[in-house]
C-alpha cells in the first residue's frame, strides 16, 4: 500500500487497512468480520498487510486508493534464517529428505557449553534416544542428572580440571556446570543440529524459521572453555574428546585449535586420531587469522578443516525521497525511524566535519572518497545529526565493523548516490526524505565469497596435505543465544535476544559438522575420510553469478585452494559423490613415518608402539594435491608423482574419464585417464604427474583441477603448485 495516500483521519496503518478491507468486503456482501481476514500488518519491511482473500475480494482491493501490488503467500522451505537454504537444503529432496534431517545421528560439540532453555533444543516429536548412546551425565548447577536434558540435548558435561590447575587464581569464581557463560557453544551447537524454531530473528532482521543443518540429530555438549577470557587448555579438550568417543558420538564439531605445533605435540591432533579410528567424523575451524598464508590451524590430516565464506543475504535500509523515489543500501539499525519526512542535505565529502557540526535535525548525505569508511562514519555520528546516508563502496570487513551501530544510517552505491544528490540539488532547501530499516535482502551477488578473516594454508604441521579442505557459511550466521548474555551493549545499556549473529570460521565449522551428520544418516558405513572426500569432490567453485568464487581478502581475485579448499560445500551433491578417496589408519601411519617422526613421536599420536614404517609415504590418498617447488631461478625440469585410489560408491557399472585444468608453466598428466568400474565398492588406482622447473619464482601459487566424469557424477580435486 502507498502510505502517502493514507487519510490523516487514521491514527495508524492498521486502522487504514481495516477500513480499506471493510469496504472491499461490504462491496462483495461478505459477512465475515474484517479482523478474521487480516493476518498481519507490516510497518517496517513494507507498508501493507497480509489477508485471506477470495478472488473477488482480491480484484476489488486492486481498485482501492493506495493499492500498489500483491503477491500470493507461497509456501517457503525451512531455513536457518538462512544458511540451510543458501546451501540448497530442501525438505522435499536431497540430503534433508534422504537422511530424515540427520535422524538419530549424534553430534558432539566441544565448546563453551550450552543454554539448555533455548527453544532450539526442544525435542518435540523425537523418538527415544538411540541405544548406542552411552552417556549418562547431564551436568548443570552441580547436578549430574539434570532435567535440562531431553531427547534432543542428550548429554552435557564439563571439563575444567586442567583450566583450574592453570588458572588457580580465579578458581573460586568458576561454577561447575555445562551452562554456557559466553554464548559461543550455544550458537555453534544449534547451527549444527538445532531444532526448528519459528519466528527467529535479530530484532526484525533475518526473520524466519531457525533450523540447524541436521535438525533431527541429537546433541551432546562438552564444555571446555572457561573464565572471563574464554580460555581452554589441551588437557580439558583431550578429556572432552575422550568422553565423547566413549559416549558414542558420530560427529564432533570443534571450533578450537592450536597454531604451528608438531602433530605429536598437538593434543587436539592426538585425540582426534583416536576419534577417527573409532569412526567419528571431526569438523574443525581453520582459524580467523587470514588473509595471510600459513595462518591456518587444525591442519591435521585426519580431520576436515573448514574455511569461512559469505552468504547471499544482506541487511538493508530504505531511503524514500520526497519525490517518491526510493533507494536501498546496507543498514543494520535496530531502532524505528521517524514516520514523517525530514529535511535532507548533501554535505560533500564525509571529511567535511566543520560543516556537519552546523547541521541540526537533518539527514545528511556525504560521499566517502578516501580512507576507511568507519572513521568517516564516526565523525558524522559525533556531529549529532538525525541520520546519515553514505555514498561508498565499503569492504566486507568495514561493514562487519559497522553492524548494529546505534545510529540510523544507510550506505548506498554511487548509482543510488547520484539519484539522491540529483534530488537534493533540484529541490534545494525543500528536500525531504524518510529512512526505514529492518529489511533483509536475499539473492545478493556475488555469493559466496571467501571472507578475509578466514585463515589460509599451507598447514605448518603437515604441508603435504592441502589445507583447508572446504569452505562453509561463516559470516553473519544467526543461531541461538543465552538470554542472560547481552547481544549488544550501548554504553551502560545492554540488549538481550534469543538469537544472535556471529562471524568466523567457528560458525563455518558446525555447518560442515551438520552436513556430516546428514551424510552419516544416509551412509552409516562410510568412514570419516569417505565423508570428507564426498564433501570435497562435490563442492562448488563457482558463485551465484556462475563465475569462480572470489577472495575478499585478496582484492576479490579468484579464491585459490589455499584459501577456499576444494570449494564451497554442497550437501545435496555430497550425498552421491560417485567416487571417494578413502584413507585407513595405516595410511596415516605411513604419512607420519615419512615426516621423519621418531617411533616415540608416532606412538604419541597412534597410542600404539607397533607402528609399521616399512612403507613411508608423504603421498596420502587425499582428494586434493599440493606440489612444492623450490624458490629460485628457473633450472632443469623435475617431475612429482601422486598416486591415488578411488572407490566406486555409485552405480555398479560405470566409466570415468579424466580432464585436467592446465597450469601455466607445468605439464600435468594422469595415467590411466579412463577408469572402468564393473561393480560397486570396486577400487581403482591412478597416477597424477606434475612436471615443471626444479625451481620457480618466489611467491608462486598456481592451481588447477583434476576432474573425473561418468555422465552423472563430477568428481573434482584441486591441484596446487607452490613454493609458499
Amino acid at each position: 500500500m502507498d502510505l502517502s495516500v493514507m487519510p490523516k483521519a487514521f491514527s495508524n496503518q492498521h486502522s487504514w487497512y481495516e477500513s480499506t478491507f471493510s469496504q472491499v468486503t461490504t462491496t462483495n456482501n461478505i459477512l465475515k468480520p474484517t479482523s478474521s481476514k487480516i493476518i498481519y500488518t507490516y510497518n517496517n519491511v513494507m507498508n501493507g498487510f497480509s489477508a485471506n482473500l477470495s478472488p473477488e475480494e482480491h480484484e476489488a482491493l486492486k481498485t482501492s486508493p493506495g493499492y500498489i501490488s500483491s503477491v500470493l503467500d507461497l509456501p517457503l522451505n525451512l531455513d536457518t534464517t538462512h544458511s540451510p537454504r543458501f546451501l540448497g537444503l530442501n525438505p522435499k529432496n536431497g540430503a534433508w529428505k534422504a537422511s530424515k534431517f540427520g535422524k538419530d545421528v549424534i553430534v558432539g560439540v566441544i565448546d563453551t557449553g550450552v543454554w539448555p532453555e533455548s527453544e532450539s533444543f526442544n525435542d518435540h516429536g523425537m523418538t527415544k534416544i538411540p541405544s548406542k548412546w552411552k552417556g549418562q551425565l547431564c551436568q548443570f548447577e552441580n547436578t549430574n542428572n539434570s532435567s535440562f536434558c531431553n531427547k534432543k540435548l542428550i548429554g552435557a558435561r564439563f571439563f575444567n580440571k586442567g583450566f583450574l590447575a592453570k588458572f588457580s587464581n580465579i578458581s573460586t569464581t568458576i561454577v561447575n556446570t555445562t551452562r554456557d557463560e559466553h554464548g559461543h557453544g550455544t550458537h555453534t551447537s544449534t547451527t549444527a543440529a538445532g531444532s526448528r524454531v519459528d519466528g527467529a530473528s535479530f530484532f526484525g532482521y533475518a526473520n524466519g524459521t531457525a533450523s540447524g543443518i541436521a535438525s533431527s540429530s541429537r546433541v551432546a555438549i562438552y564444555k571446555t572453555v572457561w573464565g572471563p577470557d574464554a580460555d581452554a587448555v589441551s588437557s580439558d579438550v583431550i578429556a572432552a574428546i575422550d568422553a565423547a568417543v566413549a559416549d558414542g558420538v558420530d560427529i564432533l564439531s570443534i571450533s578450537l585449535g592450536y597454531n604451528n605445533l608438531p602433530l605429536y605435540e598437538d593434543g587436539f591432533a592426538i585425540a582426534t586420531f583416536a576419534a577417527m579410528e573409532k569412526g567419528v567424523f571431526v569438523s574443525t575451524s581453520a582459524g580467523n587469522n587470514g588473509p595471510s598464508f600459513k595462518s591456518l590451524h587444525n591442519g591435521t590430516p585426519w580431520v576436515i578443516t573448514v574455511a569461512a565464506g559469505t552468504q547471499n543475504r544482506e541487511f538493508r535500509g530504505n531511503l524514500k525521497l520526497g519525490n517518491g523515489v526510493s533507494v536501498t543500501g546496507f543498514a543494520s539499525y535496530l531502532g524505528n525511524f521517524y514516520d514523517s519526512n525530514i529535511p535532507i542535505v548533501f554535505m560533500g565529502t564525509c571529511d567535511n566535519i566543520t560543516e556537519l557540526i552546523k547541521v541540526n535535525r537533518k539527514i545528511v548525505v556525504c560521499e566517502n572518497n578516501n580512507g576507511a569508511l568507519s572513521s568517516r562514519f564516526f565523525n558524522v555520528v559525533e556531529a549529532k545529526v538525525v541520520g546519515a546516508v553514505f555514498i561508498a563502496n565499503p569492504s566486507q570487513n568495514e561493514l562487519s565493523q559497522l553492524l548494529w551501530y546505534p545510529f540510523p544510517f544507510i550506505i548506498v552505491n554511487q548509482r543510488y548516490g547520484k539519484i539522491v544528490k540529483d534530488y537534493i540539488k533540484s529541490n534545494n532547501s525543500s528536500s525531504v526524505a524518510k529512512l526505514s530499516f529492518k529489511i533483509t535482502s536475499f539473492g545478493v551477488k556475488p555469493a559466496p565469497s571467501l571472507d578475509d578473516y578466514s585463515s589460509r594454508g599451507p598447514s605448518e604441521s603437515c604441508p603435504y596435505v592441502l589445507k583447508p579442505d572446504i569452505t562453509g557459511p561463516g559470516t553473519s550466521i544467526l543461531a541461538a543465544w543465552p538470554t542472560n548474555i547481552p547481544v549488544l551493549s550501548y554504553g551502560s545499556q545492554k540488549v538481550f535476544n534469543k538469537f544472535n549473529f556471529l562471524t568466523g570460521t567457528s560458525m563455518a565449522c558446525p555447518h560442515v559438522a551438520g552436513v556430516g551428520a546428514l551424510l552419516k544418516g544416509v551412509h552409516r558405513d562410510w568412514s570419516p575420510a569417505a565423508i570428507r572426500s564426498a564433501m570435497m569432490t562435490t563442492s562448488d567453485i563457482l558463485d551465484n553469478t556462475k563465475k569462480p568464487i572470489k577472495d575478499i581478502g585478496k582484492g576479490n581475485k579468484v579464491a585459490t585452494p589455499l584459501a577456499l579448499g576444494a570449494g564451497h560445500i554442497n550437501p545435496n551433491r555430497a550425498l552421491d559423490p560417485g567416487l571417494v578417496y578413502d584413507v585407513g589408519v595405516q595410511d596415516y601411519v605411513n604419512l607420519l613415518c615419512a615426516l621423519n617422526f621418531t617411533q616415540k613421536n608416532i606412538t604419541a599420536i597412534t597410542r600404539s608402539s607397533f607402528n609399521d614404517c616399512s612403507k613411508p609415504s608423504l603421498d596420502l590418498n587425499y582428494p586434493s594435491f599440493i606440489a612444492f617447488f623450490k624458490a629460485g631461478n628457473f633450472s632443469s625440469k623435475t617431475t612429482q608423482h601422486f598416486h591415488r585410489t578411488v572407490t566406486n560408491v555409485g552405480k555398479s557399472r560405470t566409466t570415468y574419464v579424466a580432464s585436467i585444468t592446465p597450469i601455466k608453466g607445468f605439464r600435468l598428466n594422469v595415467i590411466p585417464n579412463k577408469l572402468v568400474f564393473k561393480k560397486k565398492n570396486q577400487k581403482i588406482s591412478y597416477r597424477l604427474s606434475i612436471e615443471g622447473p626444479r625451481m620457480i619464482q618466489k611467491n608462486i601459487e598456481s592451481f588447477g583441477y583434476l576432474t573425473w566424469k561418468d555422465g552423472k557424477h563430477v568428481v573434482r580435486s584441486p591441484i596446487v603448485v607452490t613454493n609458499i
